[in-house]
């Protein structure tokens, strides 16, 4: 089994929600509502486990082959996937920059570096450590879902909905797990997929250019739906994981599904 560890990937920390929201008031650079704790027992484990089929090396591998415009597409998208987040690319900090904005805009930022990073649920002062499990495509899939879809990218990041628990998953390092099992679960670093899974994304992947960032929203927050439904803790995370991966195949292996849209979880979201 593969871990978020083979790609450097850190720690997943709980956060324990002290209110149901992010009270802000004005511009300050320490202001905070979410405790990062550390200690054993609030570790949820080395990275993101592989949530993969059982398979012996002995048993077949199947392959798709692809048409000249997924294979394109494919290639595209896999040249976004080798980027490496680099904090001395100025592309790379506005991103980071553009992120925070979306998600505090009542906040300024006092650095690219500081405390107040804490607060969208990464493990330090600088995301930059955090980004090496998914590279600078988990930045861009955080800030099309802060764009594309604010209302539920800030219920999730302000934990506005449902019943949540003491210990709650911090949002964006789970927005780096979430990048990451992606890449694994639909094979983009593949030459061909190999799993039907797989070739049924480079289908969609051919008729929307952002259909990674797409399936990226729904996933998280089919993700936040899993865990409200399964009443999960910090301990949880990666039983919850497994749940929406299982899910989210099932989905996209529906016969009447021709676009992303049409997936039920998709309902999920609100702009």
């Amino acid at each position: 089994m593969s871990t978020m560890d083979d790609r450097g990937g850190g720690s997943f920390v709980a956060v324990r929600r002290i209110s149901q929201g992010l009270d802000r008031g004005g511009n300050t650079c320490h202001s905070t509502s979410a405790e990062v704790v550390a200690g054993s027992a609030a570790w949820l484990g080395r990275g993101l486990s592989c949530v993969c089929a059982q398979r012996r090396e002995s048993d077949p591998r199947p392959s798709f082959d692809l048409t000249p415009v997924q294979e394109e597409c494919l290639i595209r998208l896999q040249s976004r996937i080798d980027v490496s987040y680099d904090s001395s690319v100025p592309e790379h900090q506005e991103a980071l920059r553009a992120l925070w904005s979306a998600a505090f805009p009542e906040e300024e930022l006092c650095g690219l570096i500081s405390e107040q990073w804490k607060e969208m649920g990464w493990q330090g002062k600088d995301p930059s450590t955090d980004f090496r499990g998914g590279g600078f495509i988990s930045l861009e899939n955080l800030l099309f879902f802060a764009r594309s879809f604010p209302k539920s990218f800030q219920d999730l990041l302000r934990k506005q909905e449902g019943d949540r628990s003491v210990w709650e998953y911090p949002f964006a390092v789970a927005g780096v797990n979430i990048t990451f099992m992606l890449i694994q679960m639909l094979d983009l670093e593949a030459v061909k997929p190999r799993t039907l899974v797989g070739a049924t994304f480079l289908k969609f992947l051919a008729e929307n250019e952002s259909a990674f960032d797409l399936i990226y929203c729904i996933t998280f927050k089919l993700m936040d739906h899993q865990w409200l439904s399964m009443r999960a803790s910090y301990m949880d995370f990666n039983t919850v994981m497994k749940a929406t991966r299982r899910q989210l195949e099932k989905e996209l292996l529906l016969e009447d599904v021709t676009r992303l849209e049409e997936l039920p979880s998709y309902g999920l979201l609100s702009r």
